[in-house]
């Protein structure tokens, strides 16, 4: 029998963002819709729903020249401007209002900010 000391930790979470490159899409809008552009994804793995997102969200290599988004339309960098709107001090519940995003996942980025804020305060 295998002591309980060799099992893997079972308590983690998968997140998978997909990536996309609408650039190699000519004539292609940048609106996510029914029909996926998707070129790959990434996946982090982390003990919380919060490391998980803020390793996959690194791994998407994305520059923030490339990134021209809003919240009110589903775009592929629509997460950065979630990001962008809480670091300017803009509520969960807005932006929950204007994107339709599950308040949990605006929460989680909320918390992934607020670590940024406190990493960077001498």
């Amino acid at each position: 029998m295998t002591p309980a000391s060799f099992e893997p930790a079972l308590d983690y979470v998968v997140t998978k963002i997909p990536r996309f490159a609408f650039e190699k899409f000519p004539g292609a809008v940048p609106r996510l819709s029914t029909k996926m552009h998707s070129v790959g994804e990434v996946m982090a793995i982390g003990r919380t729903f919060t490391e998980s997102l803020s390793k996959a969200m690194a791994s998407l290599e994305v520059e923030s020249g490339d990134i021209s988004s809003v919240l009110d339309e589903p775009n592929p960098y629509r997460i950065f401007a979630v990001f962008d709107a809480l670091r300017a001090g803009m509520g969960i519940p807005e932006i929950v209002a204007r994107t339709q995003i599950d308040p949990f996942f605006v929460a989680s980025i909320a918390r992934i900010v607020a670590a940024e804020g406190a990493t960077s305060r001498p």
